[in-house]
């Protein structure tokens, strides 16, 4: 930049003093050779120009896709949020459930003791040898023997049942308990995440504010570059006037002087004429005769002529291409694939099948093995594949989306995922344990 404003101002000096000296051709060409120079270096300060705005532009898309999934993954929390406050008020209930049915159940317990206590007390041996000496009826005394027994299987009916209702509501407490644990996890997983894009979106944006200073400053360096080559440029014409009102004053010096000549040999010839008709007049010499010379054209051959070859070139049609495609048997195979690694750990953001990697990482990398390439992020999972598929429709294979959240579809609605980093990767038999947005196929 300092370059450019020296020589700038002795384009200003010159073009001040340049009257002063006669130009030359070499002046001029050596300031032309200066403003090429100049033309050089605004071209290639104008390619670094369109470079910058190219990776700001990039840098631009990056913004706005890293925005876009900051979104997604904003929704994602609230949603897992709003969802984890239903599965604490489904426990509330089931806790509540769980108590009732416990409650029941003791008062049957006790209740079932007092009978019991009764029998023996107003029974037991001495009891029945009573009734079988007062009894003369044999049908009475088999009646009262098959009431006892009745008595007592219902009541260990009836305590076999609410111990099978207070095992079904514990059941269902304990499924909801890792439903929850499983939400919370996927919520930090979610949050993580947001923290993450949150702070990629910083530092992209950061990196775009340095280019607009580096494109402002090089905007600058151009606009110096082209005043100097506006001022070269000027001074070429100052210089290339100059030389040519020098041309003119040449011209207009040589022209007198040629006249000047033509003048005194017009001159001397006419004086030559006049002594040379007073000698002709004085020998009375004779004109000598004046023969025409002969003009012949020359002769005229026509060149040859050949017709150009009009003849097509053969064409030859292209064979079509067959495109390729996967089948059931691959999905399968994808899914038995998967069915390896369980008992792995989960890592959020890992990359490992064996060391540990996170819902989205267990999809990618089990297609990844395959030759296929789906999203690494569980917001993006829904687009992966060529085709969404119906919940009937499901084969092997499939990826099943939830809302931060994937898994494998393996088949008998069951799937493999990367549960959380209590259980790790699981096979889960209840794939509606969440609602589900998307069946993705890839194969």
């Amino acid at each position: 930049m300092k370059k450019i404003r020296v020589l700038a101002a002795a384009l200003a000096f010159s073009v001040a003093f340049g009257g002063i000296a006669t130009v030359t051709a070499d002046e001029i060409d050596d300031m032309r050779n200066q403003q090429a120079a100049s033309q050089a270096e605004l071209e290639q300060v104008n390619q670094n120009i369109d470079a910058l705005e190219a990776d700001k532009n990039v840098l631009m898309g990056q913004i706005d896709s890293v925005g876009q999934e900051l979104v997604l993954t904003i929704v994602q929390v609230e949603t897992l949020a709003s969802e984890i406050e239903a599965k604490n008020a489904e426990l509330e209930v089931t806790a509540a459930n769980l108590a009732a049915a416990e409650e029941d159940k003791a008062v049957q317990y006790e209740a079932m003791k007092k009978r019991i206590q009764y029998l023996y007390e107003n029974g037991g041996n001495a009891g029945w040898a009573t009734i079988l000496l007062e009894e003369s009826n044999i049908t009475e005394l088999l009646n009262q023997a098959e009431y006892t027994q009745k008595m007592y299987k219902y009541d260990r009916e009836c305590l076999e049942q609410y111990a099978a209702t207070v095992q079904q509501v514990a059941d269902l407490q304990r499924q909801q308990q890792e439903e929850h644990a499983e939400l919370v996890a996927m919520k930090n997983e979610q949050e993580l995440q947001q923290a993450n894009l949150e702070t990629l979106l910083e530092e992209l944006k950061a990196t775009n504010a340095d280019y607009d200073a580096a494109l402002a400053n090089a905007q600058e360096i151009a606009n110096q570059y082209r005043d100097l080559i506006a001022q070269q440029s000027e001074q070429i014409a100052v210089l290339e006037e100059q030389k040519r009102q020098e041309e003119l004053a040449a011209q207009a010096a040589a022209e007198e002087a040629a006249r000047q000549q033509a003048a005194a040999e017009e001159a001397a010839r006419q004086q030559a004429a006049a002594e040379q008709a007073q000698q002709n007049a004085a020998n009375q010499v004779q004109q000598p005769e004046y023969n025409e010379p002969v003009y012949s054209e020359p002769e005229y051959s026509e060149p040859e002529y050949s017709e150009p070859d009009y003849s097509e070139p053969e064409y030859s049609e292209p064979e079509p291409s067959v495109p390729s495609g996967g089948s059931s048997a691959e999905g399968q195979a994808i899914a038995d694939y998967a069915c390896q690694f369980v008992g792995n750990p989960y890592v959020w953001g890992g990359n490992s099948l064996t060391n540990g990697t996170d819902c989205s990482g267990f999809v990618h990398l089990v297609y990844a093995a395959f030759g296929y390439s789906v999203p690494r992020s569980s917001a993006s999972m829904p687009g992966a594949g060529y085709m969404s598929v119906s919940y009937t429709d499901m084969q092997p294979g499939d990826i099943i989306c939830y809302s931060g959240h994937c898994g494998l579809y393996i088949g008998g609605g069951q799937m493999v995922h990367a549960s959380n980093e209590t259980v790790g990767i699981i096979i889960s038999s209840n794939i509606n344990y969440k609602p589900i947005i998307a069946i993705r196929r890839v194969v």
